[in-house]
């Protein structure tokens, strides 16, 4: 089998291990610090989602009826 690495301290040619260590070295202290909750959006698409299917829920009752 041959050995496809290289010797050890050469630059990849294309740059991608370096570039994926740097995003991993880069990323460590982010995943550390929790992240904040989204409330205000996240409250108003649920709200409007309710109101939604109410809507829908009550005009098809009334068609029934």
């Amino acid at each position: 089998m041959a050995n496809t690495q290289g010797p050890q301290g050469t630059n990849d040619p294309a740059g991608s291990t370096q570039m994926f260590r740097a995003f991993v070295d880069e990323g460590t202290p982010q995943a550390s610090r929790p992240a904040p909750a989204p409330t205000g959006p996240r409250l108003g698409l649920i709200i409007g989602i309710v109101a939604a299917v109410a809507i829908v829920a009550a005009v098809a009752w009334l068609a029934l009826k």
